[in-house]
């Protein structure tokens, strides 16, 4: 009986020395995977060092505010303030040298009066309707000043926007604070002689931009007179309409990006934004969004003068001039908010995920 349990006693320590035998072999297998792994990971990690991230977008938000906030007012001002001063001077020249034409007009619009004597419209649009091409003439000329001055505020934030994506590249993904004064030196001076370059240019720029303006006044008069402008009257109206609605869409367009016939990267700029309606940047909706607010607002102001009010702001073309700047000045306010609400969104995002990196 001793025997029997000496020999049970052995063959269970040697089936127990076996399992534990069979349990080491995988944890010995298992090493080299555990090494390969942590291999795999230093390397992906060396890897995001080595490769720097992508440049963030430039948007300078309070600065853009508050320029979209002077730009519709002063832009609104133009249009409803501007023609009280300036259209009855100028209708007293139009009386003195009048063309058949024009005392036709003023005899259509006195009928209009006339017969809508019971509901006489408010004093405030007595300049407006007083002269429709008075009016188009004022609009015009202070929207070229003010597209201008707007054209020429986003072509730099364009060219910082440019300037910040090659001294990001130039510096390898690092921020300023990691550079020595002596790279910070050299990415400022690449930097303003890069300014100096683009400033240069800035007088042949505007230059192919207003040419760009005319050309497509030329098409908008032509897409007017498709659209039910006349034919072979109210040829000042058509055209100055056609001049006003290129000034809202295509000189911003033209100025801060550049003639679309200047580059193949223009050219397929201009479609994307254009054509297939494509923004990508802040930048981008701010040209695109009141493009297509102003052609919109045109088109829908045009519906008012088919009715039979009898009034007499119902003259072609104010109708369809004031819808345009009315759906330009909402359409760039839809596009500072959209924009707004999307850099909010991807800073958020973006400190969250830096808050659990850190965090790890």
């Amino acid at each position: 009986m001793a025997k029997k349990s000496k020999a049970a006693k052995a063959a269970a320590a040697e089936s127990s020395s076996l399992n534990s035998t069979s349990n080491a072999k995988p944890s010995q297998k298992s090493s080299p995977s555990t090494s390969s792994g942590s291999g795999s990971a230093a390397k992906t990690k060396q890897l995001e060092q080595e490769v720097p991230p992508p440049p963030p977008t430039f948007f300078p938000f309070a600065s853009y505010t508050a320029t979209v906030g002077v730009h519709t007012t002063l832009l609104v001002f133009t249009a409803l303030f501007l023609p009280q001063a300036v259209t009855p001077t100028l209708h007293e020249l139009f009386e003195s040298s009048s063309s058949s034409q024009r005392s036709g007009d003023a005899q259509g619009r006195t009928q209009a009066q006339q017969t809508s004597l019971d509901r006489p419209q408010h004093p405030f649009l007595d300049a407006l309707t007083l002269d429709p091409v008075a009016t188009l003439i004022c609009v015009c000329v202070g929207a070229a000043l003010l597209q201008g001055w707007w054209g020429g505020w986003v072509r730099g934030w364009g060219v910082d926007y440019a300037l910040r994506r090659s001294e990001y590249a130039l510096q390898g993904g690092r921020p300023r604070g990691e550079m020595n004064k002596k790279e910070e030196k050299d990415a400022e001076v690449e930097r303003r002689v890069e300014r100096a370059n683009v400033d240069g240019r800035k007088f042949a720029n505007l230059l192919n931009a207003w040419l760009v303006t005319g050309a497509f006044a030329l098409l908008f008069y032509a897409v007017l007179i498709l659209f039910g402008a006349p034919l072979l009257s109210h040829i000042a109206h058509t055209a100055l309409l056609a001049v006003l609605l290129a000034v809202l869409t295509a000189f911003p367009a033209s100025y801060a990006l550049g003639s679309p016939t200047s580059s193949e990267t223009t050219r397929f700029t201009w479609l994307r934004l254009f054509a297939e309606f494509d923004p990508h940047t802040p930048l981008e909706r701010a040209l695109l969004y009141p493009a297509v607010g102003a052609l919109v607002g045109a088109w829908a102001g045009a519906v008012p003068m088919a009715l039979d009010w009898d009034r007499a702001w119902q003259t072609y073309p104010l109708p369809p001039l004031f819808g345009a700047v009315a759906g330009y000045v909402l359409a760039s306010l839809g596009a500072l908010t959209v924009s707004g609400v999307r850099f909010f969104a991807e800073e958020d995002m973006r400190m969250r995920r830096e808050a659990a990196a850190s965090g790890r």
